[in-house]
C-alpha cells in the first residue's frame, strides 16, 4: 500500500449486502476499490499471494483474507461469495504472460462455476476487435472471454489509460514530461485515447458489483475526452507548471526501441514499457453509448483527472501504486543451474547506540528514497542508473511515505521482506543482478540503548554472481559504515530531541 489514509470501519451489516471477494487486493486498482466496497456495505474477502502485504492496509481488519492465486485452488475463497472481481493481470512477465492468463481465467471461471458464484466484475482495455491489437489488448478481450467461458454472468468494463497518482500510465506520462524538455517520439504519440480517471474506475466498478440489475455483458467506459498522447503530454506541462515540451516525431521508433527509451526515464520496467507502448499504436476510444444508459456515474474530464493526480503525488498521499504488486519484471532470470549457487556471502557490521530500538527502528524505516542512504550517495545514484540501462527499476520508484514501511513496500529498487517492530529490518533486491541480494538490520536492546547489526547478503549465481561481488566489494567498505554509522548518529540525535521535548 502507499500512504496510510484514514481508517476504515467496520461497515454495517446488511441482510442484502453482497459478499464481494476481491482478486488482486494489493495491487493499483484493488487496493483502492476495497474501501469503496466497504463504504457501499459489502462484505469483502481479498485472495492474496502474500497476506502479509495487507497487513497495513487501514482497512485490513474490516476484511477476510484467504492465501491463493486465482491459478490454483478456490474452494477457500469462493466459499459464500457472490460478486468476485478478476483484477489479475500477468503483463509482460515473461515470454509466455498471455498464455499464463488465458489459463488462470480458465480456472477461475471454472472454480466460480462449481462454487455457484452470481457474476465475476472484470477490468479489461478497450480496442476494436477488428483492428489489429497489441498482444496486451489481445489478452485483456482473450481473459474475459475465458472468464465468460462456463456460464457465470460476466460485467467485463473496457477502459483506456489510467488516470491516477500511481498509475503505470499516469506515471509514465509524467516522467516522460518532467524529465525530458524535449522528446524524439514516434507515430504512436498522435493516436487517438480515451482516458479515465481512477475515480472513475473505481465508481463504475462498485456499481457493476453492487447493481445486481445490470445486465452481464461488455461495457466501454472512458472520460469525456478523446485526445493523443502528444495532447496528453502537453496538458500535464502545463497543469505541472513546466514550459512547453517539444515533441520531434520521427517515422522509425520502434516500440522496442520506445520501451528502452521509457525504461530508462519512468520508473515503468521495460517488458511492462513494452506492452504499453505497443498498446498506444491502437486506438482506444469508446465506441458505444451501452454503458452511458446503463450507469448514473458521469466520469471527470482529464484536466481534473491530472490536477486530482498531481495533488495526491505532491501531497505524499497516494493510496496505492502500480509498483505495490508482486513485479517479476525486475527478479533475476533462473538460467543457470543448480550448482552453480548455493554460497551465501556476507558483510556483517555491528555498532552500539544509546539510542534506545523504537528510536533506532524508526530511523531505519525512514532510510531511502529522498533521505538516501548515508554514505556514497553519488555510487547509490550510478547504480541505479545502471540497473534502469539493463531494465530494472533503479531509484526512480522512491517509497511510497518518507517515515513509514510495511511488508511488501518498494523502496528504491529494494522491496520489503520482513518487519518486526523495534526489532528487523529485511529488504529484498530487485535490482538486476546475477543473484540474488537481502539487507537486513536486526536490533538487540543493549542497557538503555540498542546494539545494530547490519547485514548485507548476497547469493551469486554462476561464475558472473561470484564476479560482481569481487567487483562492488571496495565500495561496500566505505559504503555499509558510512550507513551503519549514519543510522545510529540519526538515532541518537532524534532520541535526543525527543528527552528534550
Amino acid at each position: 500500500m502507499t500512504g496510510p489514509g484514514p481508517p476504515v470501519p467496520e461497515p454495517p451489516s446488511a441482510p442484502g449486502s453482497p459478499a464481494v471477494l476481491v482478486t488482486g487486493a494489493s495491487g493499483y486498482v484493488g487496493g483502492r476499490l476495497v474501501p469503496a466496497l466497504l463504504a457501499a456495505g459489502c462484505r469483502v474477502r481479498c485472495l492474496a499471494r502474500t497476506p502479509a502485504k495487507l497487513d497495513d492496509a487501514p482497512w485490513r481488519d474490516a476484511v477476510d483474507v484467504v492465501r491463493g492465486s486465482v491459478g490454483g485452488d478456490l474452494a477457500e475463497a469462493l466459499d459464500g461469495i457472490d460478486v468476485a472481481v478478476y483484477l489479475v493481470h500477468s503483463i509482460g512477465q515473461g515470454p509466455d504472460w498471455a498464455t499464463t492468463e488465458l489459463r488462470d481465467a480458465g480456472n477461475f471461471a471454472r472454480r466460480a462455476a462449481e462454487a455457484g458464484l452470481r457474476r465475476i466484475v472484470y477490468l479489461g482495455g478497450l480496442g476494436a476487435e477488428a483492428d489489429r491489437l497489441s498482444a496486451h489488448l489481445r489478452s485483456r478481450h482473450a481473459v474475459g472471454e475465458a472468464l465468460a467461458s462456463t456460464g457465470v454472468e460476466v460485467v467485463e468494463l473496457r477502459a483506456s489509460v489510467v488516470i491516477g497518482s500511481g498509475s503505470a500510465s499516469f506515471e509514465m506520462l509524467r516522467y516522460l514530461v518532467e524529465v525530458l524538455p524535449v522528446m524524439v517520439t514516434p507515430r504512436w504519440v498522435t493516436t487517438r485515447s480515451q482516458p479515465i480517471a481512477i475515480s472513475d474506475v473505481i465508481a463504475l466498478l462498485t456499481a457493476a458489483i453492487t447493481d445486481e440489475q445490470l445486465p452481464a455483458g461488455i461495457y466501454e467506459v472512458g472520460g469525456p475526452d478523446v485526445v493523443s498522447y502528444a495532447e496528453m503530454m502537453e496538458l500535464y506541462a502545463e497543469l505541472a507548471g513546466l514550459p512547453a515540451r517539444r515533441l520531434v516525431k520521427v517515422p522509425v521508433l520502434t516500440p522496442g526501441l520506445s520501451a528502452h527509451w521509457v525504461g530508462l526515464v519512468t520508473p515503468v520496467p521495460v517488458p511492462l514499457a513494452r506492452e504499453l507502448v505497443e498498446s498506444l499504436v491502437n486506438e482506444v476510444v469508446v465506441t458505444d453509448d451501452r454503458a452511458a444508459k446503463a450507469f448514473s456515474h458521469r466520469s471527470i474530464g482529464l484536466r481534473e483527472a491530472i490536477e486530482r493526480a498531481l495533488a495526491a503525488t505532491r501531497n505524499g498521499t497516494v493510496p496505492t501504486s502500480f509498483v505495490d504488486a508482486d513485479l517479476v519484471h525486475f527478479a533475476p532470470a533462473p538460467t543457470d543451474p543448480d550448482w552453480s549457487g548455493g554460497t551465501d556471502l556476507t558483510d556483517v557490521r555491528t555498532v552500539a547506540t544509546p539510542a534506545p530500538p523504537a528510536r533506532v527502528f524508526a530511523t531505519v524505516t525512514a532510510i531511502g528514497g529522498t533521505r538516501g542512504w548515508y554514505a556514497g550517495e553519488r555510487l547509490w545514484e550510478l547504480r541505479g542508473l545502471i540497473d534502469q540501462l539493463v531494465g530494472g527499476p533503479g531509484l526512480r520508484r522512491g517509497r511510497r511515505d518518507p517515515r513509514l514501511l510495511a511488508v511488501g513496500d518498494h523502496l528504491d529498487f529494494w522491496r520489503v521482506e520482513a518487519i518486526i517492530p523495534s526489532r528487523l529490518v529485511r529488504l529484498h533486491a530487485e535490482m538486476r543482478l546475477p543473484g540474488e541480494a537481502w539487507l537486513t538490520w536486526e536490533l538487540v536492546p543493549d542497557g538503555a540503548g540498542t546494539r545494530i547489526t547490519q547485514t548485507a547478503e548476497y547469493r551469486p549465481r554462476g561464475l558472473f554472481g561470484r564476479l560482481y561481488w569481487l567487483a562492488v566489494a571496495p565500495f561496500h567498505r566505505f559504503i555499509f559504515p558510512g550507513m551503519l554509522a549514519g543510522i545510529a548518529a540519526d538515532a541518537e540525535a532524534a532520541d535526543a530531541v525527543g528527552r528534550a521535548a
